[in-house]
């Protein structure tokens, strides 16, 4: 009896150790992320029915901060992955160095404008420019319809448009961005000189402005689509003005650390984020999805989202965003916010 109750007792303890032992084993990675908090909540709930055996921890930052983070951490990183940054960031030379190649089916199913050759990254989602236009506030003041950002440029807009200060928002750096790859240095920087005397206020997010527009506060707000389209959801008198030429948009890259310990539960990671079945998900907070056979839903049409967007997206020069970036900043503060 004795000899059977310590045998029964010793298998109890053979199960608690593999329960413990597995519990050590069970995958665990560390991303950090620029995504939206209600966003990466509905995303990770999804990972965690395809992936149940691996905890995704987010930490999430804007995507200065996150930059900021990665560059202080360089060669000692303390997360596995990033997800969802402004890829103009991730091209920086200080970041870009720290990500290892990766691959798998979802991600080589990307188009090739939306990865990296060598693997280091790719981009599930982006976003793009788009005016929010409050239609009573510029019927009001009389004003006319804007199509583009020479438009906008006019005197006749003065005080009545708001715009992110690019410095920090990556929607405000996209904007002027593809005004300067598109309409060349000189012509660009008149356009932007033309929009900053007529800017009532620079914002530090790139909503606020479609948010201050659609109360009314100021006719045209400078923003990005998504946020003008839950305006138009929500009630507001706004209408979406995507602009005609020179359409700025930004990629949301991810990529694996080269330091993380955990890289095959980083990579499964990464080819989720990369699959149809979270591109399904991206629809409901994202106006560009890269994945193939994903279109804009007829609501987003409705509501002024081009059928194929992208058509309309000026080809942005993703390296030399990056590159000019420091010397774009300083000018723009200097001639353009003065």
């Amino acid at each position: 009896m004795r000899i059977r109750k310590t045998l029964t007792s010793l298998f109890a303890l053979g199960l608690l150790a593999c329960t413990i032992s597995n519990a050590a084993l069970a995958g665990q990675i560390t991303v950090y992320s620029a995504l939206e908090s209600d966003e990466i909540a509905t995303y990770l709930a999804a990972a965690k029915k395809a992936m149940p055996d691996v905890q995704v921890n987010v930490l999430r930052l804007s995507t200065g901060d996150l930059a900021a983070r990665l560059i202080a951490e360089s060669g000692a990183p303390h997360a596995d992955a990033v997800w969802g940054e402004a890829l103009t960031n991730l091209l920086d030379p200080r970041i870009a160095d720290q990500l290892a190649p990766v691959s798998g089916k979802t991600i080589s199913s990307l188009p090739k404008q939306f990865r990296d050759p060598a693997g280091k990254w790719f981009a599930a989602t982006g976003y793009m420019a788009a005016l929010c236009v409050n239609t009573e506030a510029l019927a009001a003041k009389k004003l006319p319809m804007p199509t583009s950002w020479e438009d906008l440029a006019k005197p006749v807009y003065k005080g009545n448009l708001v715009m992110p200060d690019p410095a920090s928002s990556g929607t405000g750096y996209l904007q002027i961005a593809a005004i300067l790859q598109g309409a060349g240095e000189e012509r660009g920087w008149q356009i932007l000189k033309g929009l900053g005397a007529n800017v009532a206020q620079f914002t530090p997010s790139g909503s606020q402005p479609c948010k201050l527009a659609r109360t009314g506060e100021y006719a045209v707000g400078a923003s990005f689509a998504f946020v003008a389209m839950q305006s138009i959801k929500a009630g507001f008198p706004v209408k979406m003005v995507i602009p005609s030429k020179y359409v700025g948009y930004e990629l949301e890259g991810s990529g694996m650390l080269k330091s993380s310990t955990h890289q095959a539960d980083t990579q499964r990671f990464l080819e989720w984020v990369a699959s149809p079945a979270a591109a399904k998900l991206y629809q409901q907070y994202k106006e560009i999805v890269t994945t193939p056979g994903i279109k804009p839903t007829p609501e987003q049409i409705a509501d002024g989202l081009p059928a194929d967007v992208a058509k309309v997206l000026y080809p942005m020069d993703f390296a030399a965003s990056a590159k000019m970036h420091d010397a774009v900043l300083k000018r723009f503060k200097t001639d353009v916010m003065h």
